[in-house]
Formats: structure tokens, C-alpha cells, sequence
């Protein structure tokens, strides 16, 4: 087996099998941990759609149905909105890994545990997903996580910015109002799997705070203005609100970028 980081990355970035991605992932992380991974750098490619099954279907975010919690397709939809989620975040720290191939060690063991974790939520929600009746692929999705991957694939200081720190960190402010909405529905089992994915996701979240926070005292930069600057000029300064302050601290915000999230949301 190919033992070079960045080229066994890729592979597992581009399985379309789900079985197969996790696997060589899993053994990625294995060979790294174990010392038997190089780092001879490579040629990197654009990657304009990672590997995927050929189910779900992608649409517009804006066409995906509104379907009520309350029905049974409604609360299968929710979970499997989430699951896609997931499984578009192991794409996405895969491709921090093997994009970005001048980072310390640390770099890549922190993105490769995201990943791996990620793969695990996968794991849990897909299978909640088969016991309501449903599997991964019975709904439409949209692509709107990769394509920040693609408009941020040129720097790591960007992708550390507004990927983790505003795509992700989404996930932190929005998953207790849809812990309460499974609780109307007492789907008591997905409630659990979130309380994981809400803890491991701050973790995910500071793991993108630290690199960006590294890479801006590489630069010489303001670490505050730096953000503002990178918002303004990837999301017009539209971030949604309101935000979980307590999470968003945990995972390495400070009050006065939290100060200026709520009074551009």
C-alpha cells in the first residue's frame, strides 16, 4: 500500500463507496498514528466533486422539500439532513488534509480525528436513519459544504476561517433547537447521537480556530480583523443568527468576533 499521506488521502477523498472511504480511512489513521506515513509532497489537484454514492440526488438548497417533523418522511428527512452533513464533513477534513501539505504534524493528526469522527456520526445517524424505515440517499441534499471547499481550496488560512469557523460552527448554534424539536417527537435515541455530534463538534470547530489562529501569527495578522475581513469578503458579512455564544468560546471565538457575528447576523 501506498504509504505517502497526501496520496492515500486523496484515495480515501475519492471513494465513492461508503464502506470503502471509511475503511481506508481507518487504516490511514492507523498507518499515521503507527509512524508509517511520509510526507513527500505532491502535485494538488482541484477536485471539483469528492468521491460520493451516486444516491442522494443533489439539488438547490432551495428546492429540497419542506416536509413537517411531525410526519414520518418529515422526521426521517431531518435525520437525513444531518447524516449528509456528516458525511460531507469527512470529505471536507480529508481535503484539509491532502490540500494543505506545509502544515506542522499536529495539522494533519488534528484533521485526520476530525474526520474520523465525523465517519463515526455518519455511522450513528445513518443507522437511526435505517431503523425509522430510511437509508442514506432516500432524499435529496445539496452541495452547498463543498462548494465553500472549492472557493477556499487555495489557502489554508481561508479554509481554516470559513469553513470550521462559520460553515461548521452553524452546527453548534442550530443543533439545540433541533434537539428540542426530536424531543416534541420523542425520537429520545437521535437526541443522544446529537448530544455526541454537539460535543465532538466544538472540538472540530477549535480545531479550525488553532489553525487559523497559526497561520494568521505566521502572517503577522490581526487574528480579529483578519476574520472580519475574510467574512466580508466570501459571505458579503452575512452570517445567521443567533448564535451559541457558550459553544462558539468552547471552540475558540472570542467575545468581541462574537460581538460582531450577532451584529452582522
Amino acid at each position: 500500500m501506498n504509504q505517502n499521506l497526501y496520496q492515500r488521502a486523496e484515495l480515501c477523498l475519492l471513494s465513492n463507496s461508503i464502506g470503502e472511504k471509511s475503511d481506508c480511512l481507518q487504516q490511514l489513521v492507523r498507518d499515521w498514528q503507527n509512524g508509517e506515513v511520509s510526507r513527500d509532497p505532491l502535485e494538488v489537484k482541484k477536485i471539483e466533486q469528492p468521491g460520493r454514492p451516486a444516491l442522494p440526488v443533489m439539488v438547490r438548497p432551495r428546492d429540497l422539500p419542506r416536509r413537517k417533523i411531525t410526519s414520518r418522511e418529515g422526521h426521517a428527512a431531518l435525520i437525513h439532513s444531518i447524516c449528509h452533513i456528516e458525511f460531507n464533513a469527512i470529505n471536507l477534513a480529508l481535503d484539509a488534509v491532502y490540500r494543505f501539505q506545509s502544515m506542522p504534524d499536529r495539522y494533519y493528526s488534528d484533521w485526520l480525528q476530525v474526520a474520523e469522527e465525523e465517519a463515526y456520526h455518519f455511522i450513528l445517524l445513518s443507522t437511526h436513519l435505517q431503523e425509522l424505515g430510511y437509508a442514506y440517499g432516500d432524499f435529496p441534499a445539496h452541495n452547498g459544504l463543498w462548494e465553500m471547499t472549492l472557493e477556499t481550496d487555495h489557502d489554508p488560512l481561508v479554509r481554516m476561517a470559513l469553513v470550521p469557523r462559520v460553515l461548521e460552527a452553524r452546527g453548534l448554534d442550530v443543533t439545540p433547537g433541533i434537539m428540542k424539536k426530536l424531543e416534541s417527537i420523542g425520537d429520545s435515541a437521535a437526541i443522544e447521537i446529537l448530544k455526541i455530534i454537539q460535543h465532538d463538534e466544538v472540538g472540530h470547530v477549535e480545531i479550525g480556530s488553532r489553525w487559523f489562529h497559526f497561520l494568521c501569527a505566521q502572517r503577522e495578522l490581526d487574528t480579529e480583523q483578519t476574520f472580519q475581513a475574510l467574512l466580508e469578503e466570501y459571505m458579503k458579512g452575512s452570517v445567521k443568527g443567533p448564535l451559541d455564544r457558550e459553544a462558539r468560546l468552547r471552540a475558540g471565538f472570542s467575545e468581541a468576533e462574537l460581538d460582531y457575528l450577532e451584529g452582522i447576523g
